[in-house]
């Protein structure tokens, strides 16, 4: 599933192409997970001033037409090709643009375009209500764990992937970000120290940072709107890496399931 670092780098290979252009078409394909909300003819002529994101939310706004929400689902990507490129069986969103279609590719259609009126849309606000804080933004400090983690009792692995926390530290990057903290994934997240939180936070904010810089983690279906693959899970720690030595003690890396999700760790340095 494309998650924080995926739709950021996402984002950035977009929104060049559509800031400032004008939408000549909106064109659905089969139907997604919910839909649009709105006549796609009506989008037409719609100027895209800005498109920014939220969580795993990309948000596109329209000059007084609204606001489309984007999400990609588990398989989904985006990709800007020329206007005249044949669409497959998987294509479901075309956003045309004079120059160009910025495309939704999406094998399992779980992906979704939603538009809102306003950000204050009960549509919109429904999806994005509960999102804990951006990590790689200055609202996500040390205190945003402490505050957010005080008095539960699930591992502190369930408590990253929850995202009313902070968002988008997804499967991958909570083992990675664990790891370089040195912090059992299985600690409960209540029980955790403020020293031990602080090496937790800048953890999340690295491992994240470096995702983006190395176009995401391709391990299925991702690609950026260029069609390029991500390259982080190639310098993962232990994500994946079950069986083999730890890259600082050489202890055999774990596998466990949290949630019914694959965990990673070093029994040696993460207690």
């Amino acid at each position: 599933m494309p998650e924080l670092p995926e739709v950021e780098v996402t984002r950035l290979g977009i929104a060049p192409a559509m800031i400032g252009r004008t939408l000549e078409a909106v064109v659905l394909g089969k139907p997604l997970r919910w839909p649009l909300g709105c006549d796609p003819h009506t989008l037409a002529g719609s100027l895209v001033t800005d498109v920014h994101r939220r969580g795993k939310y990309l948000l596109i706004t329209l000059r007084e037409r609204g606001v489309l929400a984007l999400h990609l689902g588990m398989s989904g990507s985006m990709r800007v090709l020329p206007v005249a490129t044949p669409r497959g069986p998987h294509d479901h969103v075309d956003l045309v643009f004079a120059e160009h279609v910025v495309r939704l590719h999406d094998p399992r259609r779980f992906g979704a375009l939603v538009h809102a009126d306003s950000a204050s849309d009960p549509r919109l606000t429904k999806l994005l209500g509960r999102l804990g804080a951006e990590p790689l933004s200055p609202a996500f400090t040390p205190e945003t764990l402490q505050a957010g983690f005080r008095g539960r009792s699930v591992s502190v692995k369930q408590a990253l992937l929850a995202g009313d926390v902070v968002v988008g530290v997804g499967n991958i990057y909570a083992s990675e970000a664990l790891f370089l903290a040195r912090i059992h994934p299985a600690t409960r997240a209540g029980r955790i120290a403020p020293q031990r939180l602080a090496r937790l936070h800048a953890a999340i904010v690295q491992v994240l940072a470096d995702a983006v810089r190395l176009g995401g983690s391709s391990l299925r279906d991702f690609v950026a709107s260029d069609g390029s693959h991500g390259h982080f899970q190639l310098s993962a720690r232990v994500y994946g890496r079950a069986g083999l030595p730890c890259t600082v003690c050489a202890t055999p890396i774990r596998h466990i399931v949290q949630g019914q999700r694959s965990t990673y760790y070093c029994p040696r340095c993460q207690r």
